[in-house]
């Protein structure tokens, strides 16, 4: 059976990434159409789903870490994707309650779930807008309601930027941010990483394929996205399961090299 449309004009013929995200880390807010690209992945890519699980366990420690080191307790989480177990407003606020969060995604989905789990919380809200259009997510109203931009902020981009293709200016997105934010202020990339290998070409194809999008970036080229005006905080850019992770194993899945961690502040 076809699944319905949520609400009139949604398009279920259609993957989209938060959803297959979603699906790839066992949630159920997935269409079939999503499902069926996230199968591509596990069946044809065996050991590809380390990449999602290990962007979320450093997601969680990169937050905490901000929250815990720092007197940061503004987060803008850009590309969001739909609400899962620890999400930025859960870790931060689980160690200061009065952690304001934004949350931005283009997906409507993500829009109705967020704002319905988020009733009731007064330091968060969820936004749908495209983070390609900076502009309009830093003049929405909900955003300059909850953050203050005279004190620093964390600007999340938790696999996201390597969505975003070489001629849509990633780069320019983080300058976007930098130029607005305060000293002091933190900047979170976890992206997919390339070593020039068959295993992230295949996957770059698989993504560029289905969704027209997907980049497979080297470490300089990681890096690079955040211009001048930066410090990268220890252990620098490295895989995301190593990323001030006590726990890390000695050695490394295949695929577990193919998505890195870095942050930095803004000096």
């Amino acid at each position: 059976m076809a699944d319905e449309p949520p609400f009139p004009g949604f398009d279920v013929t259609k993957p989209s990434i938060a959803r297959t995200y979603d699906y790839l880390l066992g949630g159920k807010d997935n269409f079939a159409v999503d499902r069926a690209f996230g199968d591509k992945f596990i069946k044809e890519l065996p050991g590809s789903r380390d990449i999602p699980i290990d962007n979320r366990g450093v997601l969680v420690r990169a937050i905490r870490e901000i929250v815990s080191t720092s007197p940061v307790r503004q987060f803008i989480d850009l590309g969001s994707g739909l609400p899962s177990a620890d999400n930025v407003h859960q870790v931060a606020q689980r160690i200061d309650p009065d952690a304001k969060i934004v949350y931005v995604d283009n997906d409507p989905i993500v829009l109705a779930h967020g704002r319905a789990m988020l009733a009731e919380n007064e330091n968060t809200v969820v936004i749908q807008a495209d983070l390609r259009e900076p502009k309009s997510i830093f003049e929405a109203e909900a955003t300059r309601a909850l953050i203050d931009f005279e004190e620093p902020v964390a600007i999340i981009f938790s696999a996201t930027l390597h969505h975003v293709n070489d001629d849509e200016d990633p780069a320019g997105l983080v300058r976007f941010w930098a130029d607005r934010i305060a000293s002091g202020s933190h900047v979170f990339i976890s992206h997919f990483r390339s070593e020039n290998d068959p295993r992230s070409q295949e996957l770059e194809q698989v993504l560029q394929g289905s969704l027209g999008r997907g980049r497979w970036r080297t470490d300089d080229e990681i890096l690079a996205l955040f211009g001048e005006g930066f410090t990268v905080q220890e252990p620098g850019l490295v895989a995301a399961a190593e990323w001030r992770n006590p726990k890390a194993p000695e050695d490394l899945r295949e695929y577990q090299r193919l998505i890195a961690a870095v942050l930095a502040v803004k000096d």
